[in-house]
Formats: C-alpha cells, structure tokens, sequence
C-alpha cells in the first residue's frame, strides 16, 4: 500500500498539499484514555462522513497500540452512516500479541452506537516467499489526465458536477477509463487507476497505510455503479457496506 502512495509530486499545487496537510491533520487522533481515541471530520457541506476518513481513523487507532509491526490486512463494515458535525469516538480491543502477529478490533461510535467496525491483522517485517500476479497492460499516470482535467470535459459537456467532485483532493487519481457519470453508458465493473498522495508526507509507514486505506474508498462505488445507467445526481445515494484491503 506505502508504493502505491509514493513517487513524483510533479504537478502538485498549493490547494492539494493544502488538501493533504488537512488529511493528515484529520488522521492524528486524539488519545483519551487507554484504547480510546477520539477523531473529528472537515468543516465540509456533507451529509455524512467519507467512508475513507473511517476506515483511515480506526486504522489510525489500531496502529497507535502497535509496536514494530505493519498492518498486513484489514477488515471493515460500515454499520451506520456517520455524522460529521460530532466527532467520532475509537474504541480498540487488543484481541492478541502474538511473537509475529498481533490482532485489532476497532469499533467507531457515534450518538452511543457503533457506526463502524474494523479488523486489522498486524506483523512484523520477516522475509518470506513472494508472487504477485502480472501487471496488466496500462498506460503511465504521466500520460493521463488529472481529475481536475476531467472535470472541466464533464462541465464542457454539460454532464452533472457538484462541489464534492470541485474539491481539492488529497490524492492525484490518475484513470484510465472514466466513470460516465452522466448515466448513458453502460460500462464493466473494474477500473484501472493510478493514485499517489497529492503533495509530501511525512516518513511515518503506518500514516501512509492509513492514507492508502482513506484512498481505498475514493473508487469503489464508481466501480460497482459502471454497469447500471446511473445519473450521479441529487437523486442518487450510494454508500459502502462493508470493504477489505490487503498489504501488497
């Protein structure tokens, strides 16, 4: 996951560092009490809160209460949407320490009910046999717009923009093929995307993992929405339910 948010920052500008500074302000957790951090949301026009900026928190969370070990996996449910004008309370169980692997429960809590629950596997580095499946045929992020690039075809063509999609972002996605947000074009259920955090970061693993997991949610309803003629409007909700990650 650390790769996929390293490289260039060719192209950055002022309004994406200022994007990612907020994200990794956003990631740096409050600490209660023991097992217990509290996290708040952006001062952002939503209704609810990023799923990504759940799933980052509580891994957050999770990794505070590690010592020399990196998180291999996760996984996660999203029981409730959550409410960003309170902050959002992290409770972590400590469900094992073992000698190379150790196990994390994170429940988030909003209004006195779970609104998000996360498993994380956690190990420390060891070498061990390696594959990976071939990398397919895909053009170099450097020869594919940026969003920003995008959005102006889509305004050109008079295809529906909101301020959510106008943002400055923290992370540069680079893709392949476009989502047709416009709902005319029935598409396959996979996407091709480059994504690298949008600007520096400090040298902290577990803060890139924790972007990387933030980054994780930004494609995935565009992807199960690509074979519907969905119109992303007013008039359309859509909203993660549950959602797995592992260490590359």
């Amino acid at each position: 996951m650390q790769e996929a948010l390293e490289g260039s920052s060719r192209g950055t500008h002022a309004g994406s560092q200022a994007a990612l500074d907020q994200l990794i302000d956003i990631l740096d957790l409050e600490e209660l009490d023991l097992n217990l951090f509290r996290g708040r949301s952006p001062q952002e026009d939503t209704q609810r809160v990023f799923g990504g900026q759940v799933a980052g928190q509580a891994l957050v969370a999770a990794g505070r209460t590690i010592e020399g070990r990196r998180v291999h996996s996760l996984h996660a449910y999203f029981l409730r949407a959550g409410d960003p004008r309170v902050p959002i309370i992290y409770q972590v169980d400590r469900l094992r320490d073992g000698r190379s692997f150790a196990t994390r429960r994170v429940t988030g809590i909003q209004h006195g009910r779970a609104i998000f629950a996360l498993a994380a596997s956690f190990q420390i580095e060891e070498e061990s046999d390696e594959h990976q499946a071939e990398m397919p045929e895909t053009p170099d992020p450097e020869t594919l717009p940026a969003w920003e690039q995008h959005i102006a075809e889509m305004e050109a063509r008079g295809e529906p923009i909101d301020d959510w999609m106008r943002r400055s972002r923290p992370i540069d996605t680079r893709v392949v093929d476009l989502m047709d947000y416009a709902g005319k074009l029935r598409q396959e259920p996979c996407q091709r995307v480059w994504f690298k955090a949008d600007g520096k970061l400090p040298d902290d693993p577990l803060l890139h993992q924790c972007v990387a997991a933030y980054a994780s949610d930004m494609t995935l309803l565009d992807t199960a929405a690509r074979p519907h003629l969905l119109a992303f409007d007013d008039a359309l909700q859509l909203a993660s339910l549950d959602h797995a990650m592992p260490r590359r």
